[in-house]
């Protein structure tokens, strides 16, 4: 099957690979893009966007954090890191904490309402999303993952230009 899948590779045009690419681009956004809103919804009905539940998510999962961390973890900029913990803050459920080995960093750490509220809504939340991604089977989503991240780090290695 390997050779056969490589001589078929072999084969093909440049004209037939661009355009294979470019489908898998399009199955891919158009894949993301409903499965994001199905969590999306799920997690509206908290009066949460997606990016404020991930913080309460990594919060949770990790305990606190320096705000660049989160940063990292949930892919959001400098500039909008701040802005979300300031609505969580707000809103109750985060909390700065000052860092003692630098005045300069913060670090944010879930209060006990936010505490409260992410133990209450994840476990849900994780069953939607199991829900909206049976569309492939355990075995299916698991070679998904393995090709997801293998097409991830390769993007991630190309130069920037």
């Amino acid at each position: 099957m390997n050779s056969q899948s490589a001589a078929t590779r072999a084969t093909r045009t440049k004209a037939e690979d661009v355009d294979t690419a470019l489908r898998l681009w399009v199955v891919l956004a158009r894949a993301y893009g409903a499965v994001s809103k199905q969590a999306e919804l799920d997690i509206a009905r908290h009066g949460l966007t997606g990016m404020e539940f991930g913080i309460l998510e990594v919060l949770h999962h990790k305990g606190p954090l320096l705000l660049g961390e989160i940063q990292r973890k949930v892919l959001v900029t400098s500039g909008g890191i701040t802005y979300l913990v300031d609505k969580l803050e707000a809103k109750g459920l985060v909390e700065r904490q000052e860092c003692p080995e630098d005045r300069r960093a913060r670090y944010a750490a879930l209060t006990a309402a936010g505490a409260t509220l992410i133990r209450k809504i994840f476990p849900a939340h994780a069953k939607v999303l199991a829900q909206v991604l049976s569309g492939l089977d355990t075995d299916e989503q698991e070679e998904a993952t393995k090709l997801l991240r293998k097409l991830g780090l390769a993007a991630a290695d190309q130069p920037d230009e």
